[in-house]
């Protein structure tokens, strides 16, 4: 089945079309559905944040990746858009998030990713 992938950070419409699909449709192309939240100021990320939220801890191994990569921004809009709006998938990121909060990087402290981190720890 060929996903229906947003063309450019403006097309809403596919963007409306991912979120009807079932988990098991979209689990082989998340990756590069995260990547359509690099910005949350993107107009398919407003479409694709809430329901990435709701997803809970079936995401962790995706965000995971997200934040072990070196885009600080990327980690700050997933991190402030879906997993501080998902408790359990928070949860299952202990490790990640308290590595944000106490061993951040230099890149990490400056774009709020630790301090975000912090605040999900209730620190």
């Amino acid at each position: 089945m060929r996903l229906p992938l947003p063309r450019d950070k403006h097309d809403t419409q596919h963007a409306q079309e991912l979120i009807a699909l079932s988990w098991e449709e979209l689990r082989p192309a998340m990756p590069q559905i995260l990547e359509w939240v690099q910005d949350a100021n993107w107009p398919v990320a407003a479409v694709l944040l809430p329901y990435l939220a709701g997803i809970g801890p079936r995401l962790a191994p995706y965000i995971k990746t997200v934040l072990a990569s070196d885009d600080e921004q990327w980690k700050y809009f997933v991190l402030l858009g879906i997993v501080r709006h998902s408790p359990k998938l928070a949860f299952e990121l202990g490790g990640e998030l308290n590595r944000l909060a106490h061993a951040p990087t230099i890149g990490e402290l400056e774009e709020g990713v630790a301090e975000v981190a912090r605040e999900m720890l209730g620190h």
